[in-house]
Formats: structure tokens, sequence, C-alpha cells
């Protein structure tokens, strides 16, 4: 009873991309901040066999304002992470999410009056 046997994967099939949990965890905390902030509104996820996207929404009937695309095919050339903006252009693309995730952060910095 025990026992759990893995579900053999087709030799030429490629597997699912997905987040890790701290990728994911540092994703959601952004998502997060920028919903306080009323930035933000929906997401979505989307794992498929050559990439893993993140998209945030402003309001769910739109499309997204900003999408982060985990490519693992891409690792060795431009990085596997890139910021993809609201008419596809890519904003940042590199081979850490921290920097690849600045531009979106630089929007919740806030000036402090003196």
């Amino acid at each position: 009873m025990g026992i759990v046997t893995p579900f053999p994967a087709g030799a030429g099939q490629p597997r699912q991309v997905a987040f890790d949990r701290g990728e994911l965890m540092r994703i959601l905390d952004l998502y997060g901040r920028m919903v306080a902030a009323g930035h933000w509104r929906d997401y979505a996820l989307d794992l498929g066999r050559d990439a893993a996207i993140f998209s945030a929404f402003r309001r769910a009937t739109e499309r997204p304002e900003f999408r982060v695309e985990k490519r693992p095919g891409l690792r060795n050339r431009q990085g596997m992470w890139a910021l993809v903006g609201e008419a596809g252009q890519v904003i940042r693309r590199g081979h850490e999410l921290g920097p690849v995730l600045a531009p979106v952060e630089r929007r919740l910095m806030k000036l402090v009056e003196e």
C-alpha cells in the first residue's frame, strides 16, 4: 500500500516546466505588494512544455500588464528568465530572477518627504 510508482514519461516527450517554491514565493510576494498598492487585481499561471508563465493583470478582462517567463531552453543563451510587457516587448532578460523583476519593483518605491 505504501509504495508509490512514478508514471513513466515518454522518451520523446518533454516534461512540464514549473516554478520551484522559492521562485514562486518571490513572484507572489511582488504580486501581493502590487495588489496592496492598487496596481494589479488578478493573475494567471500557464505551465507548459517549453515555459512556465506568470501573468499579472490590472483587470481580468485585459491583456496582462507583465508576464514573468521561465524558459529553461534559453538557460545557456540569454538566460531563462524574461519580463515581457503588455505589448509583447521583452523588458528584461537574464539568468537570475531578482534583476529581471527589478523594473516592476521600482514602481513600488515612493518618494519620502523630509
